[in-house]
């Protein structure tokens, strides 16, 4: 399992319009994706995180990213984003649910 995340910065006033332009249908998830968040600092709102937990390789996370609107929806929030603060993908190695 590989988790994808990133932080960004956004224009001010831009939260509504980037997360009704981030977030992908809840109707048609692309493949291999099982869970997204995103998270909104409560110090800089401006502040904004997601994440996504992909069932799969790195390979096959990227290839499913070639083969669906990934880069399309990338330039659809860009003009939202400020600055992207850090941006990368994760193998899980540990995880504990309470």
């Amino acid at each position: 399992m590989l988790c994808a995340h990133t932080v960004r910065r956004l224009k001010p006033g831009t939260f509504d319009d980037f997360s009704a332009a981030f977030m992908p249908s809840p109707d048609a998830p692309p493949a291999g994706w099982v869970r997204f968040f995103m998270l909104r600092g409560l110090a800089d709102p401006q502040e904004v995180v997601t994440f996504g937990f992909f069932d799969g390789s790195i390979e096959e996370l990227e290839a499913n990213q070639a083969d669906s609107d990934f880069e399309e929806r990338r330039e659809a929030i860009g003009q939202y984003v400020e600055a992207v603060i850090a941006n990368g993908v994760y193998e899980i190695v540990e995880s504990l649910e309470v």
